[in-house]
């Protein structure tokens, strides 16, 4: 999954908050207080934020051995 665009419930605008987000709370910050900082004042919005987790890095993994094997590299 990619960090969210848009709220999935009300359709708010997302994705400029992202890097910001993970950024303070991977610093040690309360996520509360990092959401409350950045406007975020729906609960679905905060949800959105909270409970989303990027599989980018695990899914291109795959991608790449998946490539490999149809090129015959393996």
């Amino acid at each position: 999954m990619l960090p969210p665009v848009r709220c999935f419930t009300c359709g708010a605008p997302l994705g400029h908050l992202w890097e910001e987000y993970v950024e303070r709370v991977n610093n040690g910050e309360d996520p509360e207080r990092v959401l409350d900082s950045l406007g975020v004042t729906r609960y679905c919005c905060r949800r959105m934020l909270l409970t989303s987790v990027t599989y980018i890095e695990e899914v291109s993994k795959y991608y790449t051995l998946r490539a490999k094997r149809l090129w015959g590299e393996l």
